[in-house]
């Protein structure tokens, strides 16, 4: 959990290497409308403290599900403005297709079993959490 701004180029280089022919990247952005059509002002990400330790677990399960050489992900925690990353993940491997399947269960698994949550700031002043237990 990372509270300054994320590096797409730190997550990239942390899955190159001399047998890396692929890498499959997902960068989460913040937008500016939520899934159910509402304007979004800003988003805040908290997470509990075992968050760390369950994205390495993730992460780890993933790499081990699919033929690929290295995953990596950074996500943000505390206040972040429409634009700012929010998640990133990458996965490499000798061949594409294995890196981008690795890299979509990736974000697919962290977002479903890694406790982190937001609350949404809307353009009409309120707020609602997402992602809570």
């Amino acid at each position: 959990m990372i509270a300054d701004p994320l590096s797409v180029d730190r997550v990239l280089n942390a899955v190159r290497g001399p047998s890396v022919g692929g890498v499959g990247i997902f960068v989460g952005i913040v937008r500016d409308i939520d899934d159910g059509g509402r304007g979004v002002v800003s988003l805040e990400y908290s997470a509990h403290p075992s968050a760390a330790a369950e994205l390495a677990r993730v992460a780890e399960e993933v790499a081990a599900r699919h033929d690929v050489l290295a995953v990596a992900t950074e996500h943000r925690v505390g206040q972040l403005a429409l634009g700012e990353l929010a998640v990133v993940v990458a996965a490499g491997a000798v061949h594409r297709g294995p890196a981008l399947k690795a890299c979509r269960d990736l974000i697919d698994t962290l977002k479903r079993q890694v406790p982190i949550w937001k609350s949404q700031e809307f353009t009409d002043g309120q707020t609602e959490w997402v992602g809570l237990p």
